[in-house]
């Protein structure tokens, strides 16, 4: 898990929430009902009952912009999100809270709290508001965004903008194929404390955006070792192996970036070409809408230009 790996890997989690205006309980009927005050939700741990508008809510995982794209107040946010800094501005006097938190979490009075499936005192947080668990990957990234948005009866709003960004996301990944050509491949790597990893389709990164979205080629080695996996560790050695026509760098400044430094590094093609594109790992972990956004402008610049 991200967490393990971490600064490499931040753990994402996915998965479930509540949801619903009573505009749309009736097309999700197996998964919500609604009141004039209250929502219930069938989370993958059973019926949640959730404030129909939730006011202050904690976020105990990678969900930190999914809620705020969505316009709902936070209270608490973990540490990983107060450290990206594109969430630094609105998340100035959110308080940083952890699992481990409990007493500091119940002082927040929240009405509402989301966090991962690992997520420790589920039992305690469960008695100062109504809590919902996602397991990473259990739903691909755009769903998950809608899952939320149900927990926080904004499923109309999540849906939204799940289909323009897929339309957007689409017509941009048209222009770099055209550009880049059809059969051209991008790798998206990030280095660790000792070793660098590269990724599949569905750890952040942007990897969701490329592959999924944009449906951009991923090296034959990348696709046989991390594609299933998630991620997978490479040593320095082996980097031209999975390096792609084109290279998208996670780049942590506090981690160990010598490799760069390398003989081989440098006799890689894309570098050599000038193909490599770096950004800041703390802005790119995620994959969030807010995060999402960010990342589809950081390609079209890159690789368009624009």
């Amino acid at each position: 898990m991200k967490k393990i790996l971490f600064p490499l890997m931040l753990i994402f989690v996915l998965a479930l929430s509540a949801c619903g205006n009573s505009s749309s309980s009736s097309s999700n009927k197996g998964n919500q009902s609604t009141s004039s005050d209250k929502i219930t939700y069938q989370s993958e741990n059973g019926p949640v009952k959730l404030p129909a508008h939730p006011k202050r809510v904690v976020v105990l995982g990678s969900y930190t912009g999914n809620v705020m794209s969505l316009g709902v107040n936070l209270v608490g946010v973990d540490s990983w999100s107060k450290k990206n800094p594109r969430f630094q501005k609105k998340l100035k006097n959110v308080e940083e809270v952890s699992d481990a938190n409990v007493e500091k979490i119940m002082k927040l009075k929240p009405d509402v709290i989301i966090g991962l499936s690992n997520t420790k005192n589920v039992e305690k947080l469960k008695k100062i508001a109504p809590t919902v668990l996602f397991t990473y990957n259990k739903v691909d990234y755009l769903q998950q965004h809608i899952e939320i948005g149900k927990v926080l009866n904004k499923e109309k709003e999540a849906k939204a903008w799940v289909k323009d960004f897929k339309k957007r996301a689409a017509e941009a990944g048209k222009e770099i194929k055209a550009k880049i050509g059809e059969d051209a491949t991008v790798s998206v790597f990030e280095s660790g404390t000792k070793d660098l990893y590269v990724f599949g389709d569905a750890w952040g990164r942007g990897t969701e955006i490329l592959y999924q979205a944009m449906k951009l080629k991923m090296p034959e080695k990348v696709k046989e070792k991390a594609l299933k996996a998630g991620y997978y560790a490479v040593s320095q050695e082996v980097i031209p192996e999975f390096a792609g026509d084109y290279m998208i760098i996670s780049k942590n400044s506090e981690m160990d970036n010598s490799y760069q430094n390398s003989e081989i590094y440098k006799s890689i093609p894309a570098v050599k070409k000038h193909r490599v594109y770096e950004a800041n790992a703390e802005e790119f972990y995620f994959n969030d809408p807010l995060t999402l956004e960010f990342q589809l402008s950081f390609f079209k610049k890159h690789f368009l230009g624009k």
